[in-house]
C-alpha cells in the first residue's frame, strides 16, 4: 500500500479523536451538530425518495401514499433545519422515551426466551429493565440524558478513529508477513534452480 494512503488513514483516525474528544468537552455542540445532521438526513431521504417514486410510479401500485410520505419527509427535514435549538433540546428526551421502550420490549421478550427454555433469559430481563429505568431516569433529568449522549457519540468517534490507527497497524503487519512470504517464495525458487 502506498504511504500517501496510509498517511491519510493515520490523519483520518487522529482527525475522529480530535472530533471525539470535543465532543466530551463541548456536549452542547455535539447534540447541536446531531439535530442539524438529522434534518440533513431526512430532508436528502425524503427528496431522494420523491424522484424515485415520480420516476417509478407506474410500475409501483400505491405510488400516491409513497409521494406523500416522501413530502412529509422534506417538510420534517425543512422543520429540523430551520429550529435547530428545539430539535437539539428535544433530543434527550426522545433519546430516553427510545431507550425506556426499547428496554420495555426486551424485558416482555425475555419471557419468549423462557417459553423456548434459553437458559440465560433472566440476563435479557434484566438488561430490559435496567434500559427501561436508565431511559426512565433519563426523562426525569433530561439534561444529564443529553450529556449521556453527547458523551457516547464522543466515545464513539473517539473508538472510530482507534479503529483507524488499528487498522494501520494491521495493514503494516499484512505488509510485512507478506514480504516474508515473497521472500520465503524466492528463497525456494532459487533452491530449485
Amino acid at each position: 500500500m502506498r504511504n500517501s494512503i496510509k498517511i491519510l488513514i493515520a490523519v483520518t483516525g487522529g482527525l475522529f479523536i480530535l472530533l471525539g474528544i470535543l465532543c466530551l468537552t463541548n456536549p452542547g455542540g455535539a447534540l447541536f451538530s446531531l439535530a442539524w445532521l438529522m434534518g440533513i438526513i431526512t430532508l436528502t431521504s425524503g427528496i431522494v425518495e420523491l424522484i424515485t417514486i415520480l420516476n417509478l410510479q407506474h410500475f409501483i401500485p400505491n405510488s400516491g401514499t409513497r409521494v406523500l410520505s416522501a413530502v412529509f419527509q422534506i417538510i420534517v427535514g425543512c422543520i429540523l433545519l430551520g429550529n435547530q435549538l428545539l430539535v437539539t433540546a428535544s433530543l434527550p428526551i426522545i433519546f430516553a422515551l427510545w431507550i425506556m421502550v426499547e428496554g420495555i420490549i426486551i424485558a416482555i421478550k425475555a419471557f419468549d426466551y423462557k417459553q423456548v427454555a434459553f437458559q440465560y433469559w433472566w440476563c435479557i430481563l434484566i438488561l430490559g429493565i435496567c434500559g427501561a429505568v436508565l431511559g426512565f431516569l433519563g426523562l426525569r433529568d433530561p439534561v444529564a440524558a443529553g450529556k449521556t449522549l453527547s458523551i457516547l457519540i464522543g466515545l464513539g468517534i473517539i473508538s472510530e478513529g482507534i479503529s483507524f490507527l488499528v487498522t494501520l497497524g494491521g495493514i503494516n503487519r499484512f505488509e510485512k508477513k507478506v514480504k516474508e512470504v515473497r521472500g520465503a517464495v524466492r528463497e525456494a525458487l532459487a533452491d530449485e534452480q
